[in-house]
């Protein structure tokens, strides 16, 4: 697990690194700032198309087996960007090009990389794993940015895609030396196909048992609203808290990098908070999502910069530990064979509220304000989750009657019996 966790660590960096080159790159080429939005775009595409079937193949196919495979044609790809950037002969089809290859890519890479880490340790301690991975993520993401101008300033740009090639090289490298932990669910490969008489051959790789499943499970659709209800109108605050710096408080960019560092900290903090979770579940991370929403509104009321960043801290640890907490339900709740086709079902839907929060909450700022945006967007967080649990707290269930010969007994005793 530590070797997983530096591994992530710097292909994270890499990863961010290489984004942020991305957007500059883009920006040179085309001078277009919708470009360097719709690269984005074309990167995330195809995973509202396809990830339940990359999820589909995570179950099928040997986990290791993928994750190292799928790391290793990322590495291709990012060497291939790297050479045409330094021949200069890259152009935005080419680009583009690339950037679907790698959204591609990612649909399988993702769920498998993710279900591994949780392979490598024993099944009580998945939820503290989950946090350690969150954390990774987090420290990757302020690594890579840092890393990004460094790198070009000093190197070049094909510098940086060659960087972020090395980093996934290195992470297929470490996996065939990974072992599961003991006591750990070993859920893909040969073995598993037989113990299913082949039921996946036969059903297109199963797809619709993950959606079916998906569908039919009120906790994973209730985790699903409380997320998409976030991150439309709570997650987004490279837009928000950018447009209340540098207008309402008269602030500029270096106050708003620090409004980004200190989000990029509370994140931290709050994976570290997320890992000590042994039982998170959907109220918690419901609670958390909706005490995020009431801060977000205080940030809104910010008088001052000093203010916002005294508030910008916990919003930033509340949610985080409810990213954390309600990534283990994800990861955790389905059945061990079909977990790879939940992240993929949740892949789809996940890059839905990605795509359309920002323009949402962007007519919602034009009509509102930057305070009205944070104050209107946390209410509405709040207020849907709140609503949400009454509705659920008013749901009774009959009790089921088990005919005996003693008459009728509307005990759970009893229909344990029965069954």
């Amino acid at each position: 697990m530590r070797w997983w966790s530096v591994a992530n660590f710097v292909s994270n960096a890499g990863t961010w690194m290489q984004l942020t080159v991305q957007n500059l790159l883009v920006l040179q080429i085309t001078g277009s700032a919708a470009a360097t939005g719709l690269s984005m775009s074309v990167q995330a595409a195809p995973a509202l198309l396809i990830s339940v079937f990359g999820g589909a193949a995570v179950d099928r196919w040997p986990r290791k087996l993928t994750a190292a495979v799928s790391q290793a044609l990322l590495g291709a790809v990012a060497f291939t960007t790297a050479l045409l950037v330094a021949l200069d002969r890259l152009d935005i089809t080419s680009l583009m090009v690339l950037a679907a290859v790698t959204g591609v890519i990612a649909t399988v890479d993702g769920p498998a990389c993710s279900l591994l880490g949780n392979d490598l340790v024993p099944p009580e301690d998945v939820p503290s794993a989950i946090g350690v991975g969150a954390l990774v993520h987090q420290a990757g993401r302020l690594t890579g940015a840092a890393l990004a101008g460094v790198t070009v300033g000093f190197l070049g740009t094909a510098a940086a895609y060659a960087a972020n090639g090395l980093s996934f090289l290195f992470v297929a490298s470490v996996v065939p030396f990974l072992r599961p932990a003991r006591g750990a669910v070993r859920t893909a490969g040969a073995p598993v196909r037989a113990a299913r008489g082949r039921r996946d051959a036969d059903d297109g790789m199963s797809v619709r048992e993950g959606l079916a499943f998906f569908a039919r499970r009120p906790r994973l659709l209730a985790l699903a609203g409380v997320t998409a209800v976030s991150a439309v109108f709570g997650r987004n605050y490279q837009l928000t808290l950018a447009v209340l710096v540098t207008g309402p408080l008269a602030g500029g960019a270096g106050s708003f990098g620090t409004v980004s560092t200190v989000l990029a900290v509370g994140g931290i903090i709050g994976a570290v908070l997320g890992a000590r979770l042994r039982r998170p579940s959907v109220r918690v991370v419901g609670a958390l999502a909706a005490a995020g929403g009431l801060l977000q509104v205080v940030a809104g009321l910010s008088p001052s910069l000093a203010v916002l960043l005294v508030m910008v801290l916990p919003m930033a640890v509340v949610e985080s530990v409810s990213d954390t907490a309600g990534t283990a339900v994800l990861q955790t709740d389905p059945p061990a064979h079909l977990r790879g086709r939940v992240l993929g079902v949740w892949g789809s839907i996940g890059t839905v509220w990605s795509l359309g929060g920002p323009p949402v909450l962007g007519l919602l700022m034009e009509l509102a304000g930057a305070r009205g945006a944070l104050m209107a967007g946390g209410l509405i967080i709040a207020g849907a989750i709140g609503a949400g649990h009454l509705l659920h707290g008013r749901r009774t269930t009959a009790p089921v009657v088990v005919r005996t010969g003693d008459g009728d007994v509307p005990e759970r005793a009893a229909l344990g019996t029965a069954a």
